[in-house]
């Protein structure tokens, strides 16, 4: 008795392959054309972005999982970017309070000078 599974069509994979190799040639030309700045992030995160959804969506076929699978796999990296966002926001709240107090020129505590145990 032949098993029974679900069959996706191969026009599918190829177009996603297509998709992934015009990403690909996108980011290419991302450093290939010299881009700077934030335009140059902004764009290679993009690109990879892009790429990674199309492959967990159809190569991982997270596609055609139940919603609630998609979720518990999706929403954790999610709420760690947003986590990371905070600690920047907080890390840069900081940062402009400390000069607030200590002006400018902040600079550590320098630290002591080594010793040497044993000698004299």
């Amino acid at each position: 008795m032949a098993e029974v599974g679900q069959q996706h069509p191969i026009k599918v994979y190829a177009l996603v392959w297509l998709l992934l190799f015009v990403f690909s040639i996108g980011s290419y030309f991302v450093d290939y054309l010299d881009f700077q700045g934030h335009l140059r992030w902004f764009l290679i995160i993009v690109f990879m972005l892009l790429k990674a959804g199309f492959i967990v969506a159809i190569f991982m076929h997270m596609k055609w999982e139940r919603w609630t699978l998609i979720t518990a796999i999706l929403v954790p990296p999610l709420v760690l970017l947003v986590l990371m966002y905070l600690l920047a926001f907080e890390a840069e709240y900081a940062w402009a309070s400390r000069i607030v107090y200590f002006g400018d020129e902040v600079s550590p505590i320098p630290a002591p000078p080594p010793t040497h145990v044993g000698a004299h």
